[in-house]
């Protein structure tokens, strides 16, 4: 972006400190009586006041935002999107690292090593004596 193209004549060769402490009227198309009202409405003496100004910082982040938006399909979409995944990973429940497993209920029964195990028949049970 050219600054030159945002400002007056009188203020191209300012730099961005000067120019933002120069007044509203010095940006193209805003002319003195504009200024007078901005000044008169939000107290907007200089290109600062007016960038800092909250209503402008709204304006400017809702038009972005709106621009991030391409139709009412694609806000559907993402609405069943953020659904589904509010469904399916709900704050509460741990990440899993098994994707087979999402959630134990209620723990297993602890079972006897020497029998479950793939190779229990070689386990020898301990001598009682």
């Amino acid at each position: 972006m050219n600054i030159i193209k945002c400002v007056d004549k009188a203020y191209e060769k300012l730099n961005f400190i000067e120019l933002a402490d120069a007044p509203v009227s010095a940006l193209q198309g805003v002319s003195a009586k504009d200024a007078e009202v901005l000044n008169k409405a939000f107290h907007v003496k200089t290109i600062r006041d007016f960038g800092m100004l909250k209503f402008v910082k709204w304006a400017a982040a809702i038009a972005t935002l709106a621009e991030q938006v391409e139709s009412e399909e694609d806000k559907a979409k993402e609405t069943l999107l953020d659904d589904a995944l509010e469904m399916s990973f709900p704050s509460s429940d741990p990440i899993s690292v098994n994707s087979g497993i999402t959630r134990i209920e209620v723990a297993p029964e602890m079972v006897e090593a020497s029998s479950d195990h793939q190779n229990s028949m070689a386990i020898e049970p301990p001598n009682k004596s």
